[in-house]
Order: structure tokens, then sequence, then C-alpha cells
């Protein structure tokens, strides 16, 4: 099977050029012959990027099935221009075990849309109380390499501390949702003049950044590899530039909705905007886009969280925190990022492809665009813009921030291994 892009931008630089593609590996770059039997995707001088990887992805299959399945996730990553996506343990049963993750990567491998990477839970149930199989999964089928609790945090140091040892024989790298449980028991917003004039309980940063100074610590001491689930303050920048210049092996992650929005929203009280860690100040954000432009935090991850709307259209102290993130993730970079200058398109494909990449451990994804490299591709019209409707998106849930919005940026192709899964706007 061939394919021919023509008439593409790599990174958005040089000339158009004309890329050959087969059996899912990138054959030729330049002027090339189009075979008879190829499949011709014509780019008229779009970006051509890495396929994005998504750290942070919530699918809800086994168990909630009503508000995504591995097949609608899979749907809106290919639709949004991603390859490969990391799926959340919090899973009903949880992915505590290789029967679940095997299942995960199986169900991903069946879809065939992206490559669905589960990511294994770190403690049992994640109850935080007792490890889980983490060796089992990692030998399993699915070859588990991340693992977090995400949703709630792995409170307990010494747990937290014999994962981060227990990581360093599997080549792996456990993922921390930073939440101090203590500091924020009924916590609602970010504690700041927002949620005291709209009468929210406050969730501080410091529940955050003090998680993530003690793990920084940890696995600096374990000479293991932490990766900071949504860093949200700018505190937590600080801390990370201060572990990173001392050695540690950290990663960090940031969604798109805490570079775009800020807590000014509550002022409407619609839940759509409730997600955990809560959306913080302008200084807040101000400080993370600087940040990610700097590499002091390394990528993009969505968290992309869908929720039936019995779970989201209710009173905020009821409502589920989360927000869907798969197909509007490109727009918001290219929003916040890319239109102020702070990133060209070569550093979209390191936070949004690359960097993600090397932290999930994936050979395959996040490559240059070089002849022999896998063909999975993104395929980007910068020029273009559209609105955002939630009953639009592939999701089976709707609860989207951005609604009516008009976001810069459209994915116009995926590519997945030479297979084009996604092309303006519809599945392939």
């Amino acid at each position: 099977m061939s394919l021919v892009i023509k008439g593409a931008r790599p990174y958005g630089e040089g000339e158009p050029v004309d890329i050959l593609v087969e059996d899912g590996v990138i054959a030729a770059i330049g002027a090339v012959r189009v075979p008879e039997d190829a499949d011709v995707l014509d780019a008229a001088g779009q970006v051509l990027l890495p396929g994005f990887v998504d750290l942070h992805t919530h699918l809800r299959e086994p168990g909630r099935e009503d508000t995504e399945t591995i097949d609608t996730g899979s749907a809106a990553a290919a639709l949004g221009g991603y390859t490969a996506v990391f799926a959340m343990a919090n899973t009903d049963p949880v992915a505590d075990n290789a029967l679940v993750t095997d299942h995960v990567w199986r169900r991903g491998q069946e879809v065939g849309l992206v490559d669905v990477h589960p990511v294994g839970a770190v403690t049992v149930g994640l109850k935080g109380e007792k490890l889980a199989e983490l060796g089992t999964m990692a030998k399993g089928t699915a070859g588990v390499r991340v693992f977090s609790d995400d949703g709630v945090c792995v409170a307990d140091p010494l747990l937290m501390r014999r994962a981060l040892e227990y990581s360093t024989a599997l080549d792996a790298v456990i993922a921390q949702h930073a939440e101090e449980p203590r500091l924020t028991v009924g916590a609602q917003a970010h504690e700041g003049e927002q949620a005291t004039r709209l009468g929210y309980p406050g969730w501080p940063a410091s529940a955050e950044e003090s998680i993530v100074a003690r793990d920084c610590l940890l696995a600096l001491h374990a000479n293991a590899r932490l990766h900071v689930c949504h860093v949200s303050t700018a505190g937590t920048v600080d801390v990370l530039r201060w572990a990173k210049e001392r050695g540690t092996k950290v990663s960090a992650e940031v969604t798109p909705h805490h570079l775009l929005l800020t807590d000014d929203r509550l002022e409407t009280y619609d839940p759509v905007n409730k997600v955990n860690p809560p959306l913080r100040t302008g200084g807040d954000a101000e400080k993370l886009r600087a940040a990610l432009a700097e590499g002091v935090v390394d990528c993009v991850a969505t968290d992309h969280a869908p929720h039936a709307p019995q779970d989201k259209d209710t009173e905020w102290s009821a409502a589920r925190p989360g927000m869907l993130g798969l197909q509007t993730a490109l727009s918001v970079v290219v929003e916040t990022m890319v239109k102020p200058g702070l990133l060209d398109w070569r550093g979209v494909a390191r936070v949004l492809s690359e960097r993600p990449a090397e932290i999930g451990n994936l050979a395959e994804h996040g490559r240059p665009i070089e002849v022999g490299e896998a063909a999975n591709l993104a395929l980007v019209d910068p020029d273009a813009e559209w609105t955002v409707h939630g009953a639009e998106l592939a999701s089976i849930a709707a609860n989207t921030p951005y609604e009516g919005m008009r976001l810069p940026g459209v994915v116009t192709a995926t590519v997945l291994r030479g297979r084009i899964t996604a092309r303006e706007g519809k599945i392939c």
C-alpha cells in the first residue's frame, strides 16, 4: 500500500515537497513518482508534523461506556491529529492488573485508529494502600511502561518511594496526580480572589506544589523517572526548574485548558469549567505558557475527560471535574503558543509529539519526518479556523469548555503507519 502526500511543508519550513510512503514507512521526500495504486493526499502547502501523542487520556472503557469508548475516543484522537494515546487507569474495573491493561491494548488494536497504550495503576484499586502488579503489567501483551493513579494522588510517601524504586527495574515512569488530599478536602475551585468572592471552598496551589517537591526528591534519590500530570501553578514551574537543575529525571505536562482558560470563567457557575486541578489565575497561565516554550514543562497532554450529562450538567458541587480535549488541543496550542510567537511549528512538534513519545517510551512515534521513519503523521492547515460545537465532536460526551469558540488551526488528515485514519473531518 502506497501513499503520496503532495505539496506538504514539513514543520512548516521551506518549499512544499511530496512525501512517498510505502509499507508504512517514509520512502522518499521531494519530487516523487506516484505509484498507480497509491492513495494521494493533496496537502496544498499545509504543515506536516509527526503524529501527536497524548500521555493523558480518559477513554472510560471498561466501565463507563455511556460516556466514551475506545472506539469513540480513538476517533476523537485521530480527528485531533493523534496517532498514539495513553489511556488512564481509573476505569471500572481499575486497570491495576494485566487482564485489564491487555484488554485495553487489544481493543485499541482492533479499532485501529490510534495506538492505545494503557496506563497501569500504581496502587490496587487506586486506593493508595498497596502497590499494584506493576511487573506483571509491564511483562504483559500491552507492555505497560507508564503507571499512574491519576484522579487521586499517591499521597503516602513511602508507597510512592517504593513505586519509584520498583519502576527503575521496569524502565517505566510513574506519573503523579499532584494533590495533597488533606489540603483539598471539599475544594471546588482555585483558592484565590474568585473562589472567595463566589463562595467556593478553595483548592490551594500549595497542595500541588508540595507533592511535586516531595516526589522530585524521592525520584532524585531513587534515580527514577517521575512525570508530573497536568501542572497548573506558577509555583510548580519553579519547583520543576529547581529539580531539573539538580539532575532529577522529572518531566511534566500541561493541559490545553490550563494554557488558555482561567478562573475568571467561574463567574457563570457553569460546571463545564470544573476541572481537577482547577483553572488557575491569568498569572499562572502566563507562566505555564512561558515554561512550555522554554522546556521546563515538557509537553502538552489533554486530560481528555468525557462525562455524561447527569454527571456534569448539575449543581457545581455535585458535578464531576473534567473536560474534553482531544479534538481541540492543537487549536488551543496554536492560539496560546504559535500566534503569540512562543512556539514555531518545530516547537509544536516537540510538545505535542516528540517529548510525549520519549516520556512514554514509544519507539515509532514522535519521530523525525525523514526517509526510513514510520509514517505517523498529522497534516495541519495553519490558516483555517473552526467553531467548536460539543455535539459535533466524535466523543459520546459533549462537555467542552470551548463551546462556540472560534479557534485557529485545523487538522486536515492523520496518518497511522501509512494509512489515513482521518481526513477532512471524517474518520477513514
